[in-house]
């Protein structure tokens, strides 16, 4: 078992980017990260003000950042072109 977590350590954990949240693992895949699903577009196109929908963006910002630092040793972003405007943020220098 991991510690902290009730899952075996040689498993296979599938969830959402927001189950991640708290939870370290030692390899991650965030999957899907094109430009419209993150953000994910329908949220946008539901934004009726401009503070709604800067709220929605650093939203999904940060939710991409936590899901990709829950990588203890490996992690993989994939998606397909176009990629989400997220990503240069994910960039180290």
């Amino acid at each position: 078992m991991v510690a902290g977590c009730s899952t075996p350590v040689d498993s296979l954990v599938v969830g959402t980017m927001h189950l991640a949240k708290g939870q370290e693992f030692r390899a991650v895949a965030v999957m899907a990260c094109d430009e419209e699903v993150i953000p994910l577009q329908s949220r946008i196109e539901a934004a009726s003000e401009e503070s709604e929908l800067d709220e929605i963006q650093e939203t999904e910002r940060h939710l991409l950042y936590v899901a990709c630092t829950r990588a203890r040793e490996r992690l993989l972003v994939s998606g397909v072109a176009p990629g989400s405007e997220f990503l240069g943020d994910l960039r180290t220098g």
